[in-house]
């Protein structure tokens, strides 16, 4: 990577000691962050590594912590051996909530970071502190779930100054064991906007609509398909196409009910015969 392609970046690390979830939301001027700042691996820790960033610092800081480093020593053993460990910027947060972060004296101004309770947040070629101070009072002061806090962060952050050459890419990785689809791997969320104008609104828009088709449906949401509800329902199925009368029997309903279901990637909110969720619902209504 030559000096010209710095990611001028601003970063935070997060854990959640509830839902042991680890993660890292990102923004910056400069194409596709996601591929260069976030790291992670359940059970393990998070680590966003920027500004003349070494990409190996992800995958060996994350494998010194698995050998059971403390992330002051990961932050000493990945910067000792460095020869340009000045330039270098990065965020560690491990499986406890231990944090730490590193930013080198050849940073561009502003630079720096700040810890905090779970979180570790650090920025370069910012257009002042308060960027940074705001991501950590973002992460702090909003309450759901981690992802939310960190996209809460990066939203924070700009509104205080961001990155002093502007905006174009944004994403956030957030892990946890067995948290991916269909409990079959450990990524949680994996959202990118690569090029955009308004990144950190593009993945929070990006980050509800992985909500609604992966979301877990809340009890509060479950709503039995008669009465009213039923009527929505084959006016929504007949507006999509998949009904073309409203007088339906309920085994053709049901039958066409999952057919959208599935043709429209709703799997995880799929629920028994006779039975929706209000947030389909809703989706079926309104768009």
């Amino acid at each position: 990577m030559k000096k010209k392609d710095i990611v001028a970046t601003f970063s935070i690390v997060g854990f959640d000691p509830e839902t042991e979830e680890l993660g890292i939301a990102v923004q910056s001027k400069f194409i596709a962050v996601g591929s260069v700042v976030p790291w992670a691996k359940a059970g393990v820790g998070a680590i966003a590594t920027q500004a003349f960033a070494n990409p190996a610092y992800g995958p060996d800081g994350l494998a010194l912590l698995e050998s059971g480093k403390s992330v002051e020593e990961v932050i000493q053993l990945l910067t000792e051996k460095d020869p340009d460990k000045e330039d270098r910027q990065f965020g560690i947060v491990d499986a406890k909530g231990n944090v730490g972060t590193f930013t080198g004296n050849n940073c561009y101004d502003w630079a720096g970071g700040i810890t905090g309770e779970n979180f570790a947040a650090q920025g370069n070629i910012l257009v002042n502190e308060e960027t940074v101070t705001a991501l950590g009072e973002g992460f702090k002061k909003t309450t759901g779930s981690l992802a939310e806090k960190l996209l809460a962060a990066l939203d924070a952050a700009q509104e205080a100054g961001g990155d002093s050459r502007g905006k174009q890419s944004a994403a956030i990785y957030v892990v946890k064991e067995k948290g991916g689809y269909g409990g079959l791997n450990d990524v949680l969320i994996d959202l990118r906007v690569d090029d955009h104008p308004e990144p950190i609104k593009e993945l929070i828009r990006l980050y509800h609509l992985q909500q609604l088709y992966f979301g877990e449906t809340k009890t509060e949401n479950i709503l039995e398909i008669s009465g009213e509800v039923r009527e929505e329902l084959i006016n929504g199925l007949i507006k999509f196409g998949y009904l073309h009368d409203q007088k339906v029997d309920d085994n053709k309903l049901y039958d066409q009910f999952t057919r959208f279901i599935h043709t429209e990637n709703f799997e995880e909110r799929e629920l028994e015969k006779g039975k929706l969720d209000k947030e389909v619902l809703d989706f079926i209504k309104n768009k």
